[in-house]
């Protein structure tokens, strides 16, 4: 299955029916007068999020969605239906955003959320309304008010427990396969990984997602490489792993070394975190566990001397693994529960619940707020 991850679509919520004129006209009824019905009211256009979706290629081969109109008033007071409504079945993680993509209009974060973006336009009136008592045959009714339809962007940002960053060929695709059932691309050159993707890690009873993202270089988020597109998808994760080539630098072909005396896992840690700063949006102070991988791939004394160069650059413990053999991963895994319940716990007492924006209904007249269909 093709990975997309942004798609923009057309909706239009469903017209409203317009309102009858119609007398009662029976043997017998000497005096029937008005009887024509109202309209029904036009198909809302909801977003749901379902379970068992992680992409939005769907989107792709159908970008039109569009509510049925309601039905048109009867005669014998009789009421229009209601038009059917249109539904966008989304991933969990899923923003949509308005045509400029600067305002956000839903945010779907749990299964089985959904959000209306779009109302239907109120049925209209039908002559009945219109009788009184010095007009007692009235041919005046309203037709129905108009949908809304507008463009929008649906933005996907995966929901993960962690984020896996680093710089290409950095290991991050190995630690991946190597700690869940994911089979991502993995070869001996930069950007192998072309788009995110997703691994679930059993550990005990507890389950941890991983999301590995194509590896950043220097000018990322103008940019360069893959750019800073698929760093949102690691927005949403609770702990980021950063993961350094520990044979950066050391003789194995590696280009990461500055040239300004600065080793080559320091360069490359200081390049990442340049990334994440100038992107913002909270990825830069998102707690983070620094690795050096590829332990496997140096003698003891240089994977020591990397080690030691990293803290220094860092500022903070390194651990050491190795995604091939296995080193250190378990050990990795633990930490990251442990901090990622730290992190969780923090965050459910500072954050303050609010409600999604929706985008703005049309005026009328006799409006009624919808009911989430079931």
């Amino acid at each position: 299955m093709k990975f997309l991850d942004e798609a923009k679509v057309l909706i239009k919520s469903g017209d409203g029916g317009n309102g009858c004129m119609s007398f009662r006209r029976e043997k017998y009824i000497e005096f029937g007068g008005p009887d024509g019905g109202d309209g029904g009211r036009g198909g809302d256009v909801w977003v749901v999020a379902e379970n068992g979706l992680n992409t939005l290629i769907d989107f792709r081969y159908r970008q039109h969605f569009k509510a049925d109109r309601g039905a048109h008033g009867k005669g014998k007071n009789r009421t229009g239906a209601k038009g059917e409504d249109a539904i966008l079945r989304v991933p969990v993680g899923t923003q949509v955003l308005d045509e400029t993509k600067e305002t956000v209009l839903a945010d779907l974060t749990e299964v089985g959320q959904r959000v209306l973006i779009a109302r239907g336009g109120d049925g209209g009136l039908g002559n009945t309304h219109f009788k009184t008592s010095t007009n007692q045959a009235p041919r005046k009714t309203i037709d129905g008010f108009p949908g809304q339809e507008f463009q929008v962007w649906l933005r996907l940002k995966l929901i993960a427990d962690v984020g896996l960053v680093g710089l290409p060929n950095a290991g991050k695709s190995t630690f991946l396969a190597a700690t869940s059932r994911a089979r991502p691309k993995i070869a001996d050159y930069p950007f192998t990984t072309l788009h995110p993707n997703l691994g679930v890690v059993t550990l005990g009873d507890r389950d941890l997602v991983i999301a590995d993202i194509p590896g950043l270089i220097e000018g990322a988020h103008d940019g360069h490489g893959l750019g800073d597109r698929f760093l949102g998808h690691v927005e949403r994760c609770a702990v980021l792993l950063h993961l350094v080539d520990g044979t950066a630098g050391v003789g194995f072909g590696d280009d990461t070394d500055q040239g300004d005396g600065e080793s080559g896992v320091a360069a490359a840690y200081r390049t990442i975190r340049q990334e994440l700063d100038a992107y913002g949006n909270g990825l830069d102070e998102k707690p983070e566990i620094l690795v050096l991988n590829k332990a496997d791939a140096m003698d003891p004394e240089t994977l020591d001397a990397q080690r030691c160069a990293l803290e220094q650059a860092a500022g903070k413990p390194v651990r050491v693994i190795s995604g091939i053999s296995g080193q250190g991963v378990q050990e990795i895994l633990g930490d990251l529960i442990t901090l990622i319940d730290e992190t969780r716990e923090a965050e459910a007492e500072t954050e303050t619940v609010s409600p999604a924006p929706v985008a703005p209904a049309p005026v009328s007249p006799n409006r009624e707020t919808p009911e989430d269909p079931s």
